[in-house]
């Protein structure tokens, strides 16, 4: 008897009677339990997956990069879309990307960038090392400082912080955040050099000239470290500083010294 079709197919499946099992395109077997009841099949992402039919909007965040190279910002959007969702392996994962600014000086390798990108989420697998070799990128011209002296080498880089960012907050990589014992430390560390450097302020013989001063607290206030830090090389923050004889990380806590 024929069947009309009057809807898009989007997968199918094969039915293996000798061993019972239904298997999916791109997915795993479901075998059956015990009671005759099928074990829920677990979806992952894979190039066949599309966008959930009825759903004309995904999940997602924006994110703004204001660098000092362009007077106009960058606006990165991620988009996700849930898999297995209302079960226990409901999943978050990003499926598209879309970065716009005002400046068109960007406009081609922006469109590129954007569309390679999405295409290798679509792809599924292990997408985190994106943000690494985005954020590998130099520029020969020169990187610049963020807010809170952080190093950024390049306007990619600072879109593969962002989509590094992103994978942290929906779960694909694990947060670095520091551990209460180690904050606290930093913190001491932090107090006892700017106690140590009040006190060599103070001697007549090495106060600096005024505009100097003025110089090194708005550097300090804009950064949120001492003036006279320099570049850690784990964290790309400018807040090395010398404690005990040895440079010392005020942001992450890296010393040379191990």
């Amino acid at each position: 008897m024929a069947v009309n079709i009057d809807k898009k197919i989007v997968g199918y499946q094969v039915k293996d009677k000798a061993k019972g099992e239904i298997k999916e395109a791109g997915g795993t077997a479901a075998k059956p339990e015990a009671g005759g009841k099928k074990k829920a099949d677990i979806i992952r992402m894979h190039e066949k997956v599309e966008r959930p039919e009825g759903m004309e909007c995904l999940e997602g965040a924006t994110y703004k990069i204001r660098t000092p190279l362009d007077d106009h910002a960058l606006y990165v959007t991620i988009n996700d879309i849930v898999l297995n969702s209302g079960t226990e392996h409901e999943v978050r994962r990003p499926f598209e990307i879309f970065i716009n600014s005002k400046n068109m000086d960007h406009f081609q390798w922006i469109v590129a960038l954007t569309r390679v990108m999405s295409a290798v989420f679509r792809k599924g697998g292990d997408v985190t090392f994106l943000s690494e070799e985005l954020q590998a990128v130099f520029d020969p011209k020169g990187g610049y400082f963020k807010p809170g002296g952080r190093f950024v080498p390049s306007i990619v880089a600072d879109i593969g912080a962002v989509i590094e960012h992103h994978f942290k907050r929906i779960g694909l990589l694990e947060p670095d955040e520091l551990s209460e014992q180690q904050q606290l430390m930093l913190k001491e560390k932090r107090a006892e050099f700017e106690a140590r450097e009040a006190g060599i302020s103070t001697q007549p013989e090495q106060m600096p000239e005024k505009k100097t001063m003025n110089e090194a607290a708005g550097e300090a206030e804009d950064t949120g470290y001492p003036a006279a830090a320099s570049l850690c090389f784990k964290c790309n923050t400018k807040a090395m500083v010398l404690l005990d004889g040895c440079q010392t990380c005020l942001a992450c806590g890296y010393s040379k010294c191990g």
